[in-house]
């Protein structure tokens, strides 16, 4: 995902898990983690654009993080201000990070980049990967 101002692969940098983001599970492909706050109006258009793409790509979910409730993980990940996306892929690993209203073909990219970082951590254990 571009950033207009910063784009910083984060691989293997943050991993996080479900409850930590507040969902029950990750998503089978990869996670959109969106930190927002209230009076954000980017946030609003990052909303409508990672729920369009996740409700396109299979095996993929959204979260979205009100920062202002969830300080802790917002200095945890060293979020510096909103909207900020995060693209884990399938084990939680943290992949991209971009703030500023990401463009569609951009999600769609990270989402790439997250599956091939899972497909490549899996053949390196050894084991299969997900199609």
């Amino acid at each position: 995902m571009a950033d207009r101002e910063v784009e910083r692969p984060h691989a293997g940098n943050a991993r996080l898990d479900a409850a930590a983001v507040g969902l029950r599970q990750l998503g089978e492909r990869a996670t959109l983690v969106q930190f927002s706050s209230a009076f954000c109006q980017p946030c609003r258009a990052t909303r409508r654009t990672l729920a369009e793409v996740s409700g396109m790509v299979a095996g993929v979910s959204h979260v979205e993080i009100d920062a202002e409730e969830h300080l802790a993980l917002v200095r945890d990940l060293e979020i510096l201000r909103t909207p900020a996306v995060l693209v884990l892929d399938a084990s939680g690993c943290v992949v991209r990070r971009a703030y500023g209203q990401p463009r569609r073909a951009d999600v769609i990219a990270a989402i790439g980049v997250a599956v091939s970082c899972e497909k490549e951590r899996e053949s390196a254990s050894g084991g299969e990967a997900r199609d």
